[in-house]
C-alpha cells in the first residue's frame, strides 16, 4: 500500500481539528473523505498561493473560486456529484471554523449557489440482449462473484444492501414461500423481497461460498475480510471484467441490474406501488427514474386499451337470480346478453361480423319489446 508524504502546511492543524470535532458521531468512511477534501483544498492552496498561511487570509476570491475553477478543469474531468461533494465538505469544515475559531466570514466562504444542481439521471436498464447475454455467462461461472450479481439481478438490490445481507436472510413466508430479508439500506428502510426457487438456489450457493471461506463466522451471508467499500470495489472490478470478456461495454455498473429488475417487474404486470415496497422507495418519483417505458411497452398498452374498452361504457349492474325473478329476472338476463353483444362488437373489425351482432341486437330489443308487453297485461 503506497502512502501519501505528510502534509506540511500550517492551515493543516486547524482543519484537521475542525473535522474531528464533527466527524466524532460519523461513519470512518465519511471522515476519510472529509479529511481527503482538505487535503485537497490544502495541496492546492500550497502550490498555487503559498503566502497563505492564516485563516484571516483567505478570501473567497481569488482563493476559494480559483479552487473551484482549478477542480472543473481536472483532468479526466472530475463528475459533477464528486464536485459537489468536495464543496460541501470544504463547506462544513468552514462553517465549524467560523464557530470555533469565532470567524463568522469563514461560513460565507462557499455560497449555495456555487452547488451546481445533480444531473438527472435516466433508466438505465440493460437492453435485452446485454441482459441474456450477462445472466448466462454468470451462470456458466457459478463461482462468487457471478451468484452474488445474479442474486442483485433477480431481486433488485443496491450491491451494497446484498454485502449487508445475514446468513438468515432466505425467510418463509407461508408454505412452499420464501422472500429475502433486505436489511436497511440507502433509505434507511428494511423491507421483504419475495423470490422463486431459483432464488432460493442462489442464496443456498453463497452460503456454501462463505462455509468454504477461512474466516470466522460473522453472521454475514458474504466474507468481508477488509471493509465493506473494499468488497464492493472487488465485485465491482468483477464486473467490469466479466463485461470486457463478452464484448458489453465496460461502464454496465451494479445498479443497472437493479434497473433492469424494476423494468421487468413491471412489464410482468406488478403494479407502480408494489414496486415501489419492492425497491424500497418512498418516493414515487425515485421510482420512476428507475422504469424505462419503451415505445414497444407504449403500443402494447394503446392496443390493449383499444381491444377491451372497458373505461368506455360502463359495466351493467347485474342482479342476482335471487333478487328478480319471473318476467323481471328475463328481462335483465336479456340486457345483460345485450349489453356483452354490444361489447364483443366493438372489438371486431371484420365489417360483416359487426352487421351480424347488429341484426341480433335488433332482435332482442324486439323480444324485450314483446316481454315488456307480457308484464303489462
Amino acid at each position: 500500500m503506497i502512502r501519501r508524504p505528510p502534509l506540511l502546511h500550517p492551515l493543516r492543524p486547524l482543519l484537521e481539528r475542525a473535522v474531528d470535532s464533527f466527524c466524532a458521531v460519523l461513519s470512518p468512511d465519511t471522515a476519510r473523505h472529509y479529511r481527503g477534501a482538505a487535503r485537497k483544498f490544502l495541496v492546492y492552496l500550497g502550490a498555487h498561493h503559498p503566502d497563505v498561511k492564516r485563516l484571516d487570509q483567505l478570501q473567497r476570491d481569488p482563493h476559494i473560486l480559483a479552487w473551484m475553477a482549478h477542480l472543473r478543469a481536472q483532468t479526466p474531468p472530475l463528475s459533477t456529484a464528486s464536485y459537489i461533494n468536495l464543496l460541501i465538505a470544504l463547506r462544513s469544515i468552514f462553517n465549524d471554523l467560523a464557530w470555533s475559531e469565532k470567524r463568522a466570514e469563514l461560513a460565507h466562504l462557499i455560497h449555495r449557489e456555487d452547488l451546481p444542481r445533480t444531473p438527472q439521471r435516466l433508466p438505465r436498464p440493460l437492453t435485452a440482449e446485454q441482459d441474456e447475454l450477462l445472466q448466462q455467462e454468470l451462470l456458466r461461472r457459478n463461482d462468487l462473484g457471478a451468484n452474488v450479481f445474479l442474486l442483485i439481478r433477480h431481486t433488485g438490490m443496491r450491491i451494497g444492501e446484498c454485502i449487508d445481507l445475514s446468513e438468515q436472510c432466505l425467510r418463509s413466508i407461508a408454505p412452499a414461500r420464501w422472500a429475502v430479508h433486505v436489511p436497511l439500506g440507502k433509505l434507511k428502510t428494511e423491507r421483504m423481497v419475495p423470490v422463486d426457487a431459483f432464488v432460493c438456489e442462489l442464496v443456498q450457493r453463497l452460503r456454501f461460498f462463505r462455509f468454504l471461506d477461512p474466516l470466522p463466522a460473522d453472521g454475514r451471508l458474504l466474507a468481508r475480510p477488509a471493509s465493506k467499500a473494499a468488497l464492493v470495489r472487488q465485485f465491482r472490478d468483477y464486473l467490469h471484467r466479466t463485461c470486457h470478456q463478452l464484448g458489453l461495454p465496460t461502464n454496465i455498473v451494479p445498479h443497472q441490474m437493479r434497473h433492469t429488475y424494476a423494468t421487468q417487474m413491471l412489464r410482468s404486470g406488478v403494479s407502480f406501488p408494489v414496486l415501489m415496497k419492492l425497491l424500497g422507495h418512498v418516493d414515487p418519483e425515485m421510482t420512476m427514474r428507475y422504469v424505462d417505458v419503451a415505445l414497444t411497452d407504449i403500443e402494447r398498452e394503446f392496443h390493449l386499451a383499444r381491444s377491451h374498452p372497458r373505461h368506455l361504457v360502463p359495466q351493467p349492474k347485474t342482479s342476482s337470480p335471487s333478487a328478480h325473478s319471473g318476467l323481471r329476472g328475463v328481462i335483465d338476463a336479456l340486457l345483460t346478453a345485450q349489453h356483452v353483444m354490444e361489447m364483443f362488437r366493438r372489438s371486431l373489425t371484420n365489417d360483416q361480423s359487426c352487421s351480424r351482432l347488429n341484426r341480433l341486437s335488433n332482435r332482442l330489443t324486439k323480444i324485450l319489446s314483446q316481454i315488456r308487453k307480457l308484464s303489462i297485461t
